[in-house]
């Protein structure tokens, strides 16, 4: 399960901080490095190949507890560590290697005799390898703060249309006469899609207010389908609270829109179902699929490319992105680790507040609803 806690892996300010060891990609990241640093040291010693396979065997066999027992007080700690300055976090950081350098040393010299030198050789190579794995993440760090200008524009382009824009504003003039209220409604959608487009899309946003923006846009779809649109919205078990990437949705929603119901005449369904299950946020959406492509094109998958490379910027491992065609349509499935307001500010803070809660399920529960342009609907779950 993932942290609750986890920090972004984009840095937003600049300033030095630890890995987040609880992130999955860190934790790989380190094991890796750590077993091809085991490998180097074996093949200085004997580079022949029977002996480098031994070598190699025996020094992970002390490395691997050694990492083990380090991993899991930083994983424990992480928390606690991510809320203090940097080079008192490094700090404590050594000081956990040293100790579990002694403690490691003190479990091997009961199978074998060892000398006391050996401790002192442990921790020595465990504090530099410790320190070249920060140097390494702190240079990662400042390596993907471009990427967040970059990350800004590939939002921008994840993207409405220009048909889409044109579109909806034919559609609103066809209603200012004959229904001026409903076409007032849809220029405030059109005016509240724009302006997500062109605010700053690095911070994580609410996932209510992101299925708000998706249901703004297909009502403005509606308008020029009609009957032809059908939307199927299952979220009884979402997390309201949970912070995503801005614009994580409504580009796959108007993929969906574009090439599962543009292309047929007949009434097609598109299928939203967000819920949490054990730390994880989950959103599988579906809608028809036809391998001609219709009227309309392939498509060269760039939203689906662009979601993925921002859900890999903010979540790293932690996060993915799958899609697939099944027998009755497409579907792209998307899991983001669950994080709130309240715990992603314990973390930019110097005082932690305890992790703020969700409303929990398992996904089983369906709320099934017709998406007409009125009533208003609201997919946001409702609060007592």
């Amino acid at each position: 399960m993932p942290s609750r806690d986890m920090r972004s892996i984009i840095r937003q300010n600049g300033v030095s901080s630890l890995p987040d060891f609880r992130n999955l990609g860190t934790i790989l990241r380190i094991l890796i490095a750590v077993n091809a640093g085991a490998l180097v040291v074996a093949f200085a010693r004997d580079p022949a190949p029977t002996a480098l396979f031994a070598g190699w065997t025996a020094t992970v066999t002390i490395v691997e507890p050694y990492l083990f027992i380090v991993l899991v007080v930083l994983w424990l700690g992480a928390p606690w560590l991510g809320r203090l300055r940097y080079g008192v976090a490094v700090g404590l950081v050594a000081l956990v290697v040293v100790l579990a350098g002694l403690v490691t040393f003190e479990l091997f010299r009961g199978i074998e005799v060892l000398s006391p030198a050996y401790v002192l050789v442990w921790i020595a190579w465990g504090l530099l390898a410790t320190f070249g794995l920060l140097f390494y993440f702190e240079l990662r760090a400042r390596a993907l703060s471009p990427a967040l200008v970059e990350a800004r524009l590939a939002a921008l382009q994840a993207r409405i249309r220009p048909h889409f824009l044109f579109n909806s504003i034919n559609a609103v003039l066809s209603l200012v006469r004959a229904e001026p209220r409903r076409a007032e409604r849809a220029l405030e959608d059109m005016a509240d899609l724009f302006r997500v487009l062109m605010r700053d899309n690095r911070e994580l946003t609410p996932l209510a207010d992101e299925l708000e923006l998706c249901r703004q846009y297909l009502e403005l779809e509606q308008l020029r389908l009609g009957e032809r649109l059908v939307v199927d919205w299952n979220l009884k078990s979402m997390p309201a609270d949970a912070l995503v990437p801005p614009l994580v949705l409504q580009p796959l929603l108007e993929n969906a829109v574009y090439h599962g119901i543009e292309p047929s005449s007949a009434p097609g369904v598109v299928s939203i179902n967000v819920f949490l299950t054990r730390g994880y946020v989950h959103a599988i959406l579906k809608n028809p699929y036809r391998r001609d492509g219709g009227r309309h094109h392939a498509g060269n998958k760039m939203a689906l490319a662009n979601v993925r490379e921002r859900l890999a910027l903010h979540f790293d491992a932690e996060a993915s992105l799958r899609s697939r065609v099944t027998r009755d349509g497409y579907e792209v499935h998307i899991r983001m680790p669950y994080r709130t307001a309240d715990t992603d500010a314990a973390q930019r803070s110097s005082r932690g507040s305890a992790p703020g809660g969700g409303p929990r399920g398992n996904g089983s529960a369906v709320s099934r609803v017709r998406v007409t342009p009125l009533p208003y609907f609201d997919p946001r779950p409702t609060h007592a």
